[in-house]
C-alpha cells in the first residue's frame, strides 16, 4: 500500500483510509458489529492502516467498534471529528438535521463548535476509542454560530495538552479555510487537512477547494470516493435500499442518474478495468487517488472481503490516457444532483 505525508505534518497515511461511517449502522440500514470488526482488522492487515470515524456515526457506535479493532495494534492512524452534537441539552449551535437516533428515538443534531463543546467531544472520543491520543482531530462541519478562531483556539489547546496531534477540518470552503488557517498560524500550528466530498460524480471540489489546499500544502482526505457505492456498478436502476438507508433519498441515486452513471461505467470504465484485471470500484478509486492534491481517499467497508478489494485499488496505476478517458466521460454527463 502506497503512503503519503498528510499536509505539513509528519503523519504518513496510506492512499486508502478506512472510512468508518457505515459500520455505525445509522443511515446505512444497520450493521453487524462482528462483521464490522472483522472488516476493520482485515483492512489494517491489507495495509490500510488509517481509520476515519466520528461520534455522529451511529451516535458513538462506530468509535466503539473501532476501539475494539485497535486492541493489540500501534500502527493505525486514528482520525475522528467533532462539531455535530446530539446530546447538548441547551441545543446550542445551528440545527443540522433531525432524524431517528438510537432505538428510533427522534434526535436533533446541531453544528456546535464552541470551545467547551469541542473539548468535551474530544474527551468522549478518547474514552470511546480507548486511546490517550487522537492522531487527526477534525471539525466535521463549520458552525456559523461560533467564530472560527474560537474553535481553532480550542483545538490548539487540545494539541498542546497532547490529546490530539494534527488539526483538520471537513466540508470547509476557501473563505472559512482562510480563517481556520490564519487562526492556527497565530498559535504556531498548521492546518493539516480538509475533508471534502469528492468523486467522479461530485466534482465541485475541483473548482476552488482542491486548488486552495494544493497551493497551501494542506492535505486532502476525499470522502465518498465511490459515491456511497454508486460507482461500484452494483446500484442498478432497479435496486431498492432497506429502511433507514439514506441513499434512497440521494439525488445521485435517482433512477435517471443511476442509468447515466452506469452507462459510463459499462462503456468507458469497464474496458479499462478489464485491462488491469480490476473491478469498477478499484478503477474509480484509482482515478481519485491519482488526482492532484489528493492525499488519501476514505473507502468504507462492512465485510472483510471488501478490504482486499479496496487494498488492490491502492496499488492500481492507470495510464494518463485512461485517466483522461474516465475524466472526460463523467464530465460530459448532464446530471441533476440537486438534493
Amino acid at each position: 500500500m502506497k503512503k503519503r505525508i498528510l499536509g505539513s505534518t509528519d503523519l504518513e497515511v496510506p492512499v486508502i483510509t478506512v472510512g468508518a461511517w457505515a459500520i455505525g449502522g445509522w443511515q446505512w440500514g444497520d450493521a453487524d458489529d462482528a462483521e464490522s470488526l472483522a472488516a476493520l482488522r482485515a483492512a489494517y492487515d491489507a495495509g490500510m492502516t488509517a481509520v476515519d470515524t466520528a461520534p455522529i456515526y451511529g451516535f458513538g457506535r462506530s468509535e466503539r467498534v473501532v476501539a475494539q479493532s485497535l486492541v493489540g495494534r500501534d500502527d493505525v492512524v486514528v482520525m475522528t471529528k467533532c462539531g455535530l452534537v446530539w446530546d447538548d441539552p441547551a441545543e446550542r449551535g445551528q440545527l443540522a438535521f433531525e432524524g431517528a437516533g438510537e432505538g428510533g428515538k427522534r434526535v436533533k443534531v446541531y453544528k456546535n463548535s464552541r470551545p467547551d463543546s469541542v473539548k468535551r467531544e474530544c474527551e468522549q472520543s478518547l474514552k470511546r476509542l480507548g486511546v490517550d491520543h487522537i492522531h487527526l482531530f477534525q471539525v466535521h462541519w463549520n458552525d456559523p454560530t461560533t467564530p472560527v478562531a474560537e474553535t481553532m483556539g480550542a483545538l490548539a489547546e487540545l494539541r498542546d495538552a497532547g490529546k490530539i496531534g494534527a488539526i483538520g477540518v471537513s466540508n470547509y470552503w476557501p473563505a472559512v479555510l482562510d480563517q481556520a488557517q490564519a487562526a492556527l498560524a497565530a498559535k504556531g500550528v498548521p492546518l493539516a487537512s480538509n475533508q471534502p466530498r469528492y468523486n467522479l460524480v461530485h466534482r465541485d471540489a475541483e473548482r476552488e477547494v482542491l486548488p486552495w489546499c494544493r497551493e497551501r500544502g494542506v492535505g486532502v482526505l476525499a470522502y465518498s470516493p465511490l459515491e456511497q457505492g454508486l460507482l461500484t456498478g452494483k446500484a442498478r436502476e432497479d435496486r431498492e435500499f432497506p429502511p433507514g438507508d439514506q441513499r434512497a433519498g440521494r439525488a445521485s441515486f435517482r433512477p435517471e442518474n443511476r442509468a447515466a452513471i452506469n452507462g459510463v461505467l459499462d462503456d468507458v470504465v469497464a474496458p479499462i478495468a478489464e485491462r488491469h484485471d480490476a473491478t469498477l470500484a478499484q478503477t474509480c478509486l484509482a482515478w481519485t487517488i491519482a488526482q492532484p492534491g489528493i492525499t488519501t481517499v476514505l473507502a468504507g467497508l462492512r465485510k472483510a472481503a471488501q478490504a482486499d478489494e479496496n487494498a488492490r485499488a491502492g496499488a492500481l496505476e492507470l495510464g494518463d490516457d485512461e485517466l483522461d478517458a474516465i475524466d472526460r466521460a463523467f464530465a460530459a454527463l448532464d446530471l441533476d444532483l440537486r438534493e
